[in-house]
């Protein structure tokens, strides 16, 4: 198998002669993909709507817990897996 140079670093080349700037400017491209997002969600999106919902199906989710099912809710609001939500009872 052939021998092959070592990749240059600042050490063993101090000129820099053997490395080659390379960048990439994704600007443009991440312009259009926000673009494309926005077109596609539609002018009818509505930002805080969609937050509210999303907060009455987490109220929906932990509502009518049994006992047991109450404390593993609590314990892992406590242990910090699950936020803690209104006065730190699941709604009942």
């Amino acid at each position: 198998m052939a021998s092959r140079d070592p990749i240059p670093t600042p050490a063993s080349d101090p000129s820099g002669a053997g490395l080659v700037d390379f960048t990439v400017d994704l600007t443009s491209q991440e312009v259009l993909r926000r673009a494309q997002v926005m077109e596609a969600i539609g002018p009818d999106w509505d930002p805080v709507e969609v937050l509210l919902g999303e907060e009455a199906a987490y109220d929906l989710l932990y509502s009518g817990l049994d006992a047991e099912q109450q404390r593993l809710y609590d314990s892992l609001v406590a242990s910090g897996v699950l936020p803690a939500r209104g006065d730190g009872l699941a709604a009942s």
